[in-house]
C-alpha cells in the first residue's frame, strides 16, 4: 500500500519484542472468579468439574499454538511455556498475550456446557494475561516449582476453612482458628477433627494439572487375527504429579531441550 500523510500516526506505537532466546511464560488468570463461582454454585474448596474445564481449554491451547510446551494450571489459573527459540507472533508482547487469552476465554465458553450442562453461564467469564521471559531452565523450573507450592499452601488452607465453615463455624472462625497455623498443624486439624488424611485428597487438587506433549502407545488396527497393533503417537496429556523435583524432568527432558 502506498504511503501517505497519515501514516506517520504509526511511531506512535511502542516496541514490545520480547528478549529473543529466553523462554516466555504466558499466565491466564481468571478475573472475579471469586464472584463467578460463587454465581454458578461451585463446590468448595475444589470443583472437579472446573478444574477439568480448564484442563480441557488448555490442551486446545497446546493443540492450537504449537510452540507452546508444557503448561501447569492450580484453580483459575494457568500458565504455558513457549519454547525458548519460539519467534511466535515476532515475541510480540501485546499480540501474545490478545490473541491467547481470547482463545482461552472463548473456549472456556464454548465448552461450559459439557461440563455443566444443567448450568447456564450466568455473565461471560474474563481472563487477563501476562507474558514473563526467564532466561534459564533453571529459572523456568523454579516459576514453576512456586506455582506447585502456591498451590499446596492454598489448597491445604482452603480445605482446612472450608471444612471449619461447614462444620459450623462462620467464616471469621475459621480464619481465626487457622492464623498462625503451619502445615503440620493443617494437616492435624483435618484428621482429628474431620478424619481426613490430606495427603490422601485427589492430586488434581493438592498438586494442579500439567498439560504436555507425551509419546504413548495407541492401538491404530487391529491384525487379521483380532490382536491389537499398538504403534508410538505424541499425544496431548494431563498428568497431576510433583513438578518441583528432578524425577518429572529427568523423565520429561525433552521439555527444556530445543
Amino acid at each position: 500500500m502506498a504511503n501517505s500523510k497519515y501514516e506517520y500516526v504509526k511511531s506512535f506505537e511502542l516496541k514490545d519484542n520480547l528478549l529473543p532466546q529466553t523462554w516466555m511464560v504466558l499466565r491466564i488468570d481468571g478475573c472475579h472468579f471469586h464472584k463467578f463461582s460463587q454465581a454458578h454454585d461451585f463446590e468448595k474448596p475444589n470443583d472437579e468439574c472446573a478444574l477439568r474445564l480448564m484442563n480441557e481449554c488448555a490442551v486446545d491451547m497446546l493443540m492450537e499454538f504449537p510452540d507452546m510446551v508444557f503448561a501447569y494450571g492450580v484453580s483459575d489459573e494457568y500458565s504455558f511455556v513457549l519454547k525458548r527459540t519460539s519467534t511466535f507472533y515476532q515475541r510480540r508482547a501485546s499480540k501474545i498475550v490478545s490473541l491467547t487469552v481470547s482463545f482461552f476465554s472463548s473456549t472456556y465458553v464454548m465448552k461450559w456446557s459439557k461440563f455443566f450442562p444443567h448450568k447456564e453461564l450466568q455473565y461471560p467469564p474474563s481472563f487477563d494475561g501476562r507474558v514473563v521471559c526467564y532466561p534459564s531452565s533453571s529459572i523456568l523450573r523454579d516459576y514453576l516449582a512456586w506455582r506447585q507450592v502456591d498451590c499446596h499452601i492454598n489448597n491445604q488452607y482452603n480445605t482446612c476453612f472450608w471444612m471449619l465453615v461447614k462444620s459450623g463455624k462462620s467464616p471469621k472462625d475459621a480464619q481465626n482458628r487457622l492464623k498462625g497455623t503451619q502445615t503440620q498443624d493443617k494437616n492435624e486439624l483435618l484428621f482429628q477433627e474431620f478424619g481426613i488424611n490430606y495427603n490422601t485428597l485427589p492430586e488434581i487438587f493438592r498438586k494442579g494439572s500439567c498439560v504436555l506433549r507425551k509419546e504413548v502407545e495407541e492401538i491404530v488396527k487391529h491384525s487379521e487375527a483380532g490382536d491389537p497393533v499398538r504403534r508410538p503417537r505424541k499425544k496431548i496429556v494431563v498428568q497431576h504429579c510433583d513438578i518441583i523435583g528432578n524425577k518429572f524432568w529427568d523423565e520429561h527432558s525433552y521439555l527444556l531441550s530445543d
